[in-house]
């Protein structure tokens, strides 16, 4: 329950500051770089470390790097699908998960699998 409300309060004030910061700079399209998740993967990660120790965490940190590279490949076949063929985003991004499934498992399978 004190990790739960440790990361509500650290994921909190951190949002908040990002918030701020996303606010400031130009433009503001690219205040989205600093939205929630980073920041509570951050809170996330520095729990973890007290709780379960180094070796954990890097496991951790890896697998977020991997679904970050993941989701980067994903974003970027949607974005030249949608530029090129001028589909509509809903089924383009929905049909296109399936490249983000086959980067993630493929980087699991290569990289994260003991």
């Amino acid at each position: 329950m004190i990790d739960l409300l440790l990361r509500f309060l650290i994921g909190g004030m951190v949002v908040t500051v990002f918030s701020v910061v996303g606010d400031t700079v130009k433009p503001e399209s690219l205040g989205g770089v600093f939205a929630a998740a980073p920041t509570i993967a951050m809170a996330t990660v520095a729990l973890t470390l007290h709780e379960r120790g180094a070796g954990y965490v890097s496991m951790e940190g890896r697998s977020m790097v991997a679904g970050a590279a993941a989701f980067f490949v994903y974003a970027c076949a949607v974005s030249w699908v949608m530029m090129r063929r001028k589909t509509d985003a809903l089924p383009t991004a929905t049909v296109l998960l399936m490249v983000w499934l086959g980067t993630a498992a493929t980087l699991w399978a290569v990289w994260l699998r003991r």
